[in-house]
């Protein structure tokens, strides 16, 4: 019941509004079972052969969110049942999400990722290559997508002070986009920041989705 007992202590942390993605990627199907027991619904994975095999043994109403990065030719796999992708950072993989999700006569939501972080391991968008995406041709063509919010990943760092700093700018960011490019789109609600070592910091700074893998299901081997 350690998993259970751990999900209950991270979703007291979080308080109300705050989504809780439990990042249960290279944990077997066992583990995302006893955490489904306890209540829990949203699960992240990071390689779409992974979550696809896990979605086909695990129950139908968990929510599955690719979370790592992802590469236009693994989208088919997840296309027919993911919930959220968190790591669009190219027009390019825009395109192929919605050509997958046409195929499979769906609208599949995701996060635009944005490069938040000083370091170079990191990948994202910085605000000009967004602006460049949502008022190109082709975004405006996409209609098999729907973009909900924004994604980032704080500098991996014991500094709290640049990671507040980069959480509040990911949410000035979010922010500006939600009363400008979409006022008109009620959707666009998700601001996906902070992970086991920071999502206090990023719940401080606005966050209202985290993503935590350790604090639940215990360090990966």
């Amino acid at each position: 019941m350690e998993i259970a007992e751990n999900i209950k202590n991270v979703k007291n942390d979080l308080g109300e509004g705050v989504d809780l993605v439990a990042v249960s990627k290279t944990k077997p199907a066992s583990d995302i079972q006893e955490a489904y027991d306890a209540g829990q619904r949203i699960f992240g994975e990071n390689k779409a052969r992974e979550m696809e095999a896990k979605a086909e043994e695990l129950p139908k109403d968990i929510e599955w969110h690719m979370i790592g990065h992802m590469q236009s030719n693994k989208v088919k796999y997840i296309a027919p049942f993911v919930s959220l992708i968190h790591s669009v950072d190219k027009l390019s993989l825009l395109k192929e999400i919605n050509k997958r999700a046409k195929q499979n006569d769906r609208k599949i939501k995701v996060l635009l990722q944005m490069y938040i972080a000083k370091e170079e391991s990191k990948f994202g968008m910085d605000e000009e290559e967004v602006e460049e995406l949502l008022s190109s041709e082709a975004f405006k063509n996409y209609e098999n997508i729907e973009i909900v919010g924004l994604m980032g990943m704080a500098t991996f760092t014991d500094n709290d002070d640049r990671v507040r700093k980069e959480f509040a700018y990911l949410k000035t960011l979010f922010d500006e986009l939600k009363s400008k490019q979409f006022a008109n789109q009620d959707s666009f609600t998700v601001l996906s920041m902070g992970m086991s070592g920071d999502y206090k910091t990023a719940i401080e700074e606005g966050t209202n989705m985290v993503r935590i893998g350790s604090m639940i299901f215990g360090e990966r081997v």
